[in-house]
């Protein structure tokens, strides 16, 4: 029942029929244990949740972008609080070459490149309780000319090697007929545009209720593309740059037309920019931030350099974020983009909990349904474990009290069929409370008596 009315809010969205169908799978995905897929689905659901009523199902196409956003507004939406966007992609394994949009990806968990499918995430993610919502799930299909793309790039990177061995002598200066390029140009790539057009369609939903300012990705989009997108979207990019970014300072003397001052060492920062300095035992961490040139960016960047110094080992590293909005402070900077890789515990509870990494589906809207489902659970799980308090801290909680619950549940309704009227609301209570305990990890003692 709890489930029931924390998807009320979706009667606008779907028909009642696909409503109580997803109530049903809902319920089952809380209990069940082993792979998530549709035989074992229907293996735990209830009455109504056959295999053929799944199949219905994930045959539907759902607007899932609306019912995830409608479902954080209504159930997960603090007005007091303050969110960020972030976007990452995760990817899923896979076998064969029936399922929709199959292809090769690079998995950040694996770190190579493997066969399967790659789901973009945007997620809104709360600055104050440290945690992300998936609100838009969308699957990445690369067209042929962006494949054919891809291999051309790889074989000049092959020849640019072989190059580098022996290099040949470059004529100084520009080369003859070349033109200057305006950086402020917006030109995006094939992956920019898909991510270009699902911000689009995000914010449309989001800024009726809340307003987001900061856009935070991983180092892959550390570049002056990736700024623009952000810009013509109404918002500032918090990313990672290169260890190895060639940063310049403004030029402040008398030579005119003269942009670029002295290029900066990150592993050894001036002064003047430290903002903070910690001590761990044998290693030193200093922050710095500075307003900062970069030659492929078109604008002005906010840096912060994070230089950590090992005395023991003798090594230094360094770490550089940056973001469009010069007036971010250094601390907001690196808080906001921390908090990115909480879009990363998404994908893990997805995977591990919901059947992100089992679902069959080889469809177009099968596999959209399979991935956008697993999704609504972790927002589900996140409203769920709210409500429980300190009696469930986890998911793993959640499903061990759900699926004792039924066990609860069934137990009762074989007693009352045999003896009807023995047992007392109370008893019952008293029986479904302990028998939904057993395997949880974490929970109170309970004050019921087993005798």
């Amino acid at each position: 029942m709890d489930i029931l009315s924390l998807f009320a809010c979706f009667e606008t969205l779907m028909t009642a029929t696909s409503g109580r169908q997803l109530g049903i799978i809902a319920h089952a995905m809380l209990t069940l244990t082993g792979r998530m897929t549709m035989l074992s689905l229907s293996r735990w659901t209830e009455k109504g949740g056959s295999y053929r009523t799944l199949q219905r199902f994930f045959a539907t196409r759902l607007p899932w972008s609306k019912m995830l956003v409608k479902f954080f507004e209504t159930h997960l939406f603090n007005p007091f609080h303050e969110f960020i966007l972030a976007i990452d992609a995760t990817t899923v394994t896979k076998a064969g070459d029936l399922t929709h949009g199959i292809g090769r990806f690079f998995s950040g968990v694996l770190g190579q490149v493997v066969k399967g499918l790659e789901f973009m995430v945007i997620a809104l993610v709360d600055v104050t309780r440290k945690k992300a919502y998936p609100l838009l799930v969308k699957q990445t299909l690369r067209s042929e000319a962006e494949k054919e793309a891809s291999k051309q790039r790889k074989k000049k990177k092959k020849k640019r090697a072989k190059k580098a061995q022996t290099p040949p002598r470059k004529p100084r200066g520009r080369p003859q007929g070349s033109l200057n390029k305006d950086k402020m140009e917006l030109n995006l790539s094939a992956e920019l545009l898909r991510i270009n057009e699902m911000l689009k369609s995000l914010l449309k939903l989001l800024r009726i209720f809340v307003q987001v300012k900061y856009l935070t990705m991983d180092g892959h989009f550390g570049h002056n593309q990736a700024v623009l997108m952000a810009q013509s979207n109404g918002l500032h990019l918090i990313s990672k740059l290169r260890r190895d970014a060639k940063l310049l300072e403004k030029y402040e003397g008398n030579i005119k037309n003269k942009k670029y001052g002295e290029r900066i060492n990150c592993e050894a920062m001036p002064r003047k920019y430290l903002v903070k300095t910690e001590i761990e035992g044998e290693i030193i961490v200093n922050y710095y931030q500075g307003v900062f040139l970069h030659q492929e960016f078109g604008m002005e960047l906010n840096v912060v350099v994070i230089v950590k110094t090992d005395l023991k080992k003798e090594k230094v590293g360094a770490v550089i974020l940056f973001s469009d909005d010069l007036e971010l402070g250094w601390e907001k900077l690196i808080e906001y983009y921390s908090l990115r890789f909480q879009i990363e515990f998404n994908f893990r509870d997805a995977k591990q909990h919901f059947g992100l990494e089992d679902f069959m589906n080889t469809t177009e809207i099968g596999v959209e349904n399979a991935a956008n489902l697993a999704f609504l659970m972790v927002n589900v799980s996140a409203k769920m474990l709210t409500n429980k308090g300190e009696n469930c801290i986890g998911i793993n909680d959640l499903k061990s009290q759900s699926r004792g619950l039924k066990y609860a549940v069934e137990t009762i309704k074989i007693v009352l069929e045999k003896a009807e009227g023995i047992l007392m609301a109370e008893a019952i209570e008293q029986v479904k409370e302990k028998i939904s305990k057993i395997g949880s990890i974490h929970h109170r003692k309970s004050a019921i008596s087993t005798a």
